[in-house]
């Protein structure tokens, strides 16, 4: 991330938000430059949508800083803030028309009812939503609606533009729609954006950047590759599909916390991770003989479940993983809970990373 500088003020967004509320306890840094689109990715409870509403001016700060393009927003009411927010159920006016929605903003702004509701027909139009204008909200689709909401919050002009969860409302066929549109309006946007999300695929298809928190803290952040190829905690390795393990590296070598070694192709020393996908696992019922996979571990199978077109076997034993074959795969090893079996990877499979 290049800064862009006018004078000594940096453009964008710097802010650690320190939240305490009872037991629980937030503090998130975050910086973003003009058009990155940054995504909060965790756990239920892990805080991201404290930090939005931090953000926002909607949750107070009980200590840290907020500032942006240079300008201090901690004592700064909401409404004053120049910040748009997309609210996962979208929170439009039921009685105001889609134009109208949209010119809520800019009236608030002080801008003439004639000119509010000319740069939300731009707005509407951008958003292919024209001839929706005179809709009210319960006449859209979910999709409109968002498309609503999206034009209602850039309409303002915002420095900062918050989405909390925008796709959850949407069903599986519109938010594959819908999803690639706001990939496309967010890559045109010039100013921060701050998407909060549980769901991997949308951080991983709408933001240049990841920041991981879980339990009110930063645990990783990266770009989606970066993450996705070096996970550092068993929630971020579930969500990207993984089997993730942290141990000592002794060359070739790791002894897993768990206790059984696994082998890998790379050359370290000390504390590392190892990383492997389910579908790098194969699965015997009989311990193999002859076999080129340089790790073996004997096993039992404790779940099955659909997975896509394939069947994820949980496994239990010396080293717990996941493991994924095809239905008829399943149904020739006689797969189910209780099955003994051996499970083989190969070493050019894994992933060894220090930790």
């Amino acid at each position: 991330m290049t800064d862009t500088r006018v004078g000594e003020a940096l453009e964008g967004l710097d802010a650690r938000l320190v939240v305490r509320r009872g037991d629980f306890h937030l503090d998130v840094t975050l910086t973003a430059a003009p058009g990155d689109v940054v995504a909060l990715l965790g756990p239920n409870g892990a805080g991201k949508t404290t930090a939005l509403r931090a953000l926002a001016g909607l949750t107070p700060l009980t200590d840290g800083h907020l500032r942006l393009d240079g300008a201090s927003l901690e004592r700064t009411a909401p409404e004053h803030r120049p910040v748009g927010v997309v609210f996962q159920d979208y929170l439009l006016f039921p009685h105001l028309t889609a134009l109208d929605n949209v010119a809520f903003g800019p009236r608030c702004q002080g801008a003439s009812k004639a000119e509010a509701r000319a740069r939300a027909a731009e707005w509407l139009d951008r958003m292919g939503l024209t001839d929706h204008a005179a809709a009210r909200p319960r006449r859209l689709s979910g999709g409109q609606a968002q498309r609503v909401a999206l034009a209602r919050a850039l309409a303002t002009r915002p420095r900062l533009l918050l989405l909390d969860e925008p796709l959850a409302a949407l069903d599986a066929r519109t938010r594959l729609e819908v999803r690639a549109q706001l990939r496309r309006h967010l890559a045109e946007f010039e100013a921060v954006a701050v998407l909060v999300t549980h769901d991997p695929l949308d951080a991983m298809v709408l933001a240049d950047r990841l920041v991981v928190v879980e339990h009110g803290q930063v645990v990783q952040e990266g770009t989606p590759g970066d993450i996705a190829r070096h996970p550092r905690t068993d929630y971020i390795a579930h969500l990207v599909g993984l089997n993730l393990y942290r141990g000592t590296a002794e060359g070739h070598t790791v002894r897993t916390a768990e206790g059984p070694t696994i082998t890998t192709t790379e050359d370290l020393t000390g504390p590392v991770f190892v990383a492997f996908p389910p579908s790098a696992v194969t699965l015997h019922r009989d311990r193999p003989t002859g076999s080129s996979a340089r790790n073996l571990w004997r096993c039992e199978v404790s779940g099955l479940e659909t997975h896509g077109d394939q069947i994820r076997a949980a496994l239990t034993g010396e080293l717990p993983l996941a493991a994924d074959l095809t239905t008829v795969a399943a149904a020739e090893l006689d797969l189910r809970p209780g099955a003994p079996v051996w499970a083989t990877v190969k070493a050019a499979q894994t992933h060894a990373y220090p930790a």
